[in-house]
């Protein structure tokens, strides 16, 4: 059954059973968290459906492919981070999966990879171009949150070092890939101007 009617007078559990209102920093956090993990996962569906389409040459298929695969390996490590986020006992914390130093090197060769295909840059990115440039936008907006979220709860509980680092590759990640979407679609990207 979906609904359990505990959380009608406003409080919800966090790992390990302990109640505390939904607007709750902790909540703040890990909610932050699930709403970004949701809009990679629009995103990853969206590339997806690209990598299937007949009609664009295969290399390009290839790289939707690989970009659908590492966003679906973010998503896993993301659950991670909510579920270490909604965590307040440590005897509990200590038995759950954990985010690793290779996480953030294995999104850090990503991140590198990419940036060697795109032009510089010169000036500040406008989100769109496409749908999926401008989804990939639209999580890293969230993603930004997530972390300001995060760095929020860090002030008044311990939060390890590694899920803001994590969370803030994520974000420069999703900024890269934005590009990336337009030079494979070969679409142009715009810039912001005073003008």
């Amino acid at each position: 059954m979906v609904y359990t009617k505990t959380g009608d007078n406003g409080t919800t559990s966090l790992v390990g059973g302990k109640r505390v209102k939904k607007c709750d920093q902790r909540v703040e956090a890990y909610g932050s968290v699930d709403e970004l993990n949701s809009h990679i996962g629009l995103l990853a569906a969206m590339l997806y459906d690209k990598s299937q389409n007949l009609d664009i040459a295969f290399d390009i298929r290839e790289q939707y492919e690989d970009k659908h695969n590492q966003l679906k390996r973010i998503q896993n490590r993301l659950f991670i981070v909510q579920t270490l986020l909604a965590t307040e006992k440590e005897d509990t914390y200590k038995k759950l999966p954990q985010l690793e130093a290779d996480d953030i090197s294995e999104m850090e060769k990503w991140i590198d990879a990419i940036e060697e295909m795109l032009p510089k840059l010169n000036s500040f990115v406008i989100a769109g171009g496409n749908i999926e440039s401008a989804q990939a936008h639209v999580a890293r907006t969230v993603c930004r949150r997530a972390e300001r979220e995060i760095v929020r709860l860090s002030e008044t509980e311990d939060v390890e070092e590694i899920l803001m680092k994590y969370t803030n590759r994520t974000s420069d990640y999703l900024f890269v890939l934005s590009r990336l979407i337009l030079l494979l679609d070969n679409k142009p990207e715009f810039f912001w101007s005073v003008k």
